[in-house]
């Protein structure tokens, strides 16, 4: 009897213990481009929050998972981001814990202005691994780290995009090949050839485009004519014909006279 007693004893004050913890929610995330080289998974990052969990004493009640999921997008514009700040918002947990700053944001203003509405509702961000080391914005020493990562880490991600952008540039100006291959060439080994009969297709759309047809328009022209996309489909877009239309590699091989931008 006097066991049974001790061991309900034990029970009851496991459940206090549980109740006086403070409440967190992790979030996981690996986008598509990531799960094809292999990167950190899932499950490798649900395993470090919950070993951060237990080790700081905080009940890690709901794990939010995005698989598939890029992190350009602001958090609130992502299904389980949206389930995250709904989280906070309703005061369910006190904490939000991620593996690294980038698996929970990738824009500066982002990171800046939802950290700031959590810090004024008293929820704490956590990172696992910032460099081997946590951070918490729970302290205004955590909150000042934060702050000038995400700044660095934007900064990085748009150097990256204008070096990708440069050498894109580069490759149109010496007719080097680059995925996908654009319609109007095919590759020649490294190098982009003119495909005929595709360019004197651009060059009836932006005759078009200059008489004031509209892209539906132009696309469903194509689709009548029984015109092919570069991937052998018989559907036009609207977005593919501006695409083709914004397209700099085409001012060498064509040229479009009077009349309004083509590619408006």
């Amino acid at each position: 009897m006097k066991l049974y007693k001790t061991e309900r004893s034990c029970i009851s004050a496991a459940r206090v213990d549980s109740q006086l913890q403070p409440k967190a929610a992790g979030y996981i995330r690996v986008s598509t481009e990531e799960q094809v080289r292999g990167g950190v998974s899932l499950d490798a990052q649900e395993e470090r929050l919950r070993a951060y969990c237990a080790m700081t004493g905080l009940d890690l009640v709901s794990i939010v998972r995005e698989e598939g999921v890029s992190g350009a997008k602001h958090l609130e514009s992502r299904i389980g981001g949206k389930q995250l700040v709904s989280l906070a918002a309703w005061k369910k947990v006190e904490h939000i814990v991620a593996l690294k700053l980038d698996r929970i944001f990738r824009d500066a203003e982002d990171a800046l202005r939802q950290t700031k509405t959590w810090d004024n509702a008293g929820v704490a961000l956590h990172l696992v691994d910032m460099g081997g080391q946590t951070l918490n914005t729970a302290s205004a020493m955590g909150l000042f780290f934060l702050n000038m990562m995400a700044g660095f880490a934007e900064l990085e991600r748009n150097l990256t995009a204008e070096r990708t952008a440069a050498a894109l540039a580069y490759k149109k100006s010496c007719r080097q090949a680059y995925s996908p291959t654009p319609f109007g060439f095919e590759r020649s080994g490294k190098n982009l050839v003119e495909n005929a009969s595709e360019l004197a297709t651009i060059q009836q759309m932006k005759t078009w485009r200059t008489a004031g047809w509209t892209l539906r328009h132009i696309a469903a022209e194509l689709m009548t004519g029984g015109v092919l996309t570069k991937s052998g489909g018989r559907k036009w877009y609207a977005s593919t014909v501006r695409h083709i239309l914004q397209n700099d590699l085409y001012c060498m091989s064509l040229q479009v006279d009077g009349g309004v931008d083509p590619s408006q």
